[in-house]
C-alpha cells in the first residue's frame, strides 16, 4: 500500500494540488485502508469497483483481496497514473480503468458485485444513488462519507437525521454505520469529520421506484408540515393528498419522518 511520503511525492510528481471541487482528500494511512476494505466485507470472489481512486492507496488495498477492480476516476492525470502505481504494486492484478464522470456513468466494464469507495464529498449521496440505480449487479458495498452524511443514509424513523436519503437507502435493503474516521489520515486533512457506511442490496420490489422517490422527495421538501400539506402539490392538492394517505392506511396528519419506506411505497402505489 502507499504511505504518506509516497503519496504526497507521487501528487508533487504530476502537478497535484487536491481541489475542493473534485473533492480530493487522499487517504494516506494504510491502517484506514485496510480497516475500509475489512469492513466491507468483499471476497476474492467479488468484482469490486472503486469511484474516485486517486492516487490509488485504496485500490492496492482492494486488490489484496480480489485480483480485479474496476476503477471510475474523473482527473485526467490521476487516470494515467494509476496503471503505472498498480503495476508496480500488484503487478499480477487487474485494472479495469474507466476515466469518466461516475455521476453520468452508464457502463462498466464488467458487472460488479460490490462497491467500495472513498466518495468525493461533494457529490456522495447523489453518485451512490446513482450506482445502485444503474448497476443493480452491486449487492453490498462500503463507502466512506462527511460524517454527517453517514448519519443521514443509515438513519432510523424519528430523528432529526432522517430524510430523504435514509428512505431512499432503505429501498434497497439495510444501511449501518461501520465506524467513525479521524481528519488526520487524510491529505490534506478535511474540515469535517468522516465515516463509514455499510449497505446490502437485498430487497427486491415490484413498485416503480421513481414515483416511491417522488412521494419521498415531496415529503421532506416540507418535512415540517404534515403529509396532507407536504404532498399537496404531488397530489395535486391538499384533500387529494389526504385521500391517498387515507386509501393507503397512512394518517395524513404525520409527516414524513415518522415514517417507513413501505409507508411511501403503500402511499404511491394508492395514488
Amino acid at each position: 500500500m502507499l504511505g504518506a511520503n509516497e503519496i504526497r511525492q507521487l501528487a508533487s510528481k504530476l502537478g497535484i494540488k487536491p481541489t475542493k471541487k473534485l473533492g480530493q482528500n487522499f487517504v494516506i494511512d494504510p491502517n484506514t485502508i485496510n480497516r475500509i476494505v475489512t469492513a466491507s466485507g468483499i471476497t476474492s470472489a467479488d468484482r469490486v469497483v472503486e469511484i474516485g481512486p486517486g492516487l490509488g492507496s485504496l485500490t492496492l488495498g482492494i486488490l489484496a483481496v480480489t485480483n480485479s477492480v474496476m476503477a471510475v476516476e474523473i482527473d485526467a492525470a490521476l487516470a494515467a497514473e494509476l496503471p503505472g502505481t498498480i503495476a508496480k504494486h500488484a503487478p499480477a492484478s487487474t485494472l479495469q480503468l474507466v476515466h469518466a464522470d461516475a455521476l453520468r456513468l452508464t457502463e462498466l466494464p464488467d458487472q460488479p458485485t460490490a462497491l467500495v469507495a472513498n466518495l468525493p464529498y461533494n457529490i456522495s449521496v447523489p453518485v451512490l444513488l446513482h450506482f445502485l440505480e444503474t448497476f443493480p449487479s452491486i449487492k453490498k458495498g462500503l463507502v466512506m462519507v462527511q460524517s454527517e452524511v453517514a448519519h443521514r443514509l443509515a438513519a432510523k424513523p424519528g430523528g432529526k437525521d432522517y430524510g430523504s436519503p435514509s428512505l431512499k437507502m432503505a429501498w434497497y435493503g439495510p444501511t449501518r454505520l461501520a465506524g467513525n474516521i479521524g481528519r488526520n489520515v487524510f491529505w490534506p486533512a478535511p474540515n469535517v469529520d468522516s465515516a463509514l457506511v455499510y449497505f446490502e442490496r437485498s430487497i427486491e420490489r415490484e413498485q416503480d421506484r421513481k414515483r416511491v422517490f417522488a412521494v419521498i422527495d415531496a415529503a421532506f421538501g416540507q418535512r415540517r408540515k404534515t403529509l396532507r400539506q407536504a404532498l399537496s402539490s404531488w397530489a395535486g392538492s391538499p384533500s387529494m393528498a389526504e385521500e391517498i394517505c387515507r386509501r393507503a392506511g397512512i394518517d395524513p396528519g404525520a409527516r414524513g419522518e415518522q415514517l417507513l419506506v413501505d409507508d411511501f411505497i403503500a402511499i404511491a402505489g394508492a395514488k
